[in-house]
């Protein structure tokens, strides 16, 4: 087979030319990148069960079995996985087959996401997979011990973003990622991840640690958005101590917080971080 009639991964960002318009009347034809953003769909199969649909998230490409790992993690579906693949469904266009992956369990899960049969989908926005409450996120059968190790101290929670800036590689060529980091209490970044989608960031990161098999949870997970319920859901399935967000937390992400026992940090730039639980 020709190499160009090969299955070609799609990359994170794409090139393409554009107009750039400045005041009074600039206008300059250039070069640019842009994030690359294409649904991710998600299969679960176990022992006796043929692999089925569960979650279609838009997302950046790279680091898919990562993504696919936290996920299933952080809905409760399974604590571990057996094997992570893209699909090599035969019905497949050439175009789709880095876009489908099957995560095989060694059990059924406890439950579906959503309780649907069906599909489930949802944008690069949306991240809360179904909880409907703080009650149902904190009735989940935890699968890891809630941390008990020390968290960061003022001025180390203050240094984290622009830590995890410098990493941000996607963001520098686009200006379109958003990023995840898990850090000891120290202040070390141990998994630094991007994506156009927040809750895949951090998808990335557990799937990341779980796939390397070490534990999912450290001293401080750091988002470069809003905290979100679904970011603090996702920070408390994987027993991190704490949660450190550039922008502002939301009503429900506090009442989750504080009766879940998570730190939880807001507006933090070099200058200054808000404590909201």
């Amino acid at each position: 087979m020709p190499e160009s009639d090969l299955p070609r991964r799609p990359g994170p960002s794409v090139r393409l030319r554009v107009t750039e318009l400045t005041a009074p009347d600039g206008v300059r034809e250039r070069e640019d990148r842009v994030i690359t953003e294409e649904p991710l769909e998600i299969r679960l199969a176990w022992p006796e069960a043929h692999a089925q649909r569960a979650w279609v998230t838009m997302r950046t490409p790279g680091h898919d079995f990562e993504l696919a790992t936290g996920w299933v993690f952080h809905e409760g579906l399974a604590p571990r996985v057996e094997r992570v693949a893209y699909c090599t469904d035969t019905t497949l266009r050439r175009e789709q087959e880095f876009n489908v992956v099957t995560v095989t369990l060694d059990a059924a899960p406890t439950s579906l996401p959503h309780q649907h049969e069906a599909l489930s989908a949802g944008s690069s926005a949306c991240g809360v997979c179904g909880t409907d409450s703080v009650s149902t996120a904190l009735n989940r059968t935890p699968t890891v011990l809630p941390w008990d190790g020390p968290l960061p101290d003022v001025d180390v929670i203050r240094g984290l973003p622009d830590a995890m800036r410098a990493q941000q590689s996607l963001f520098a060529r686009t200006g379109g990622a958003h990023a995840a980091a898990l850090a000891t209490a120290t202040g070390e970044l141990l998994v630094v991840r991007e994506d156009v989608g927040r809750h895949n960031a951090v998808d990335k990161v557990t799937g990341a640690r779980l796939l390397a098999g070490l534990p999912p949870g450290e001293a401080c997970l750091v988002v470069s958005a809003r905290a979100g319920f679904e970011l603090v859901q996702k920070a408390v399935a994987a027993g991190t101590g704490s949660l450190v967000a550039v922008g502002a937390p939301t009503s429900l992400a506090v009442d989750l917080a504080r009766r879940a026992g998570l730190a939880l940090f807001g507006f933090t730039d070099a200058d200054r971080t808000v404590r909201y639980s």
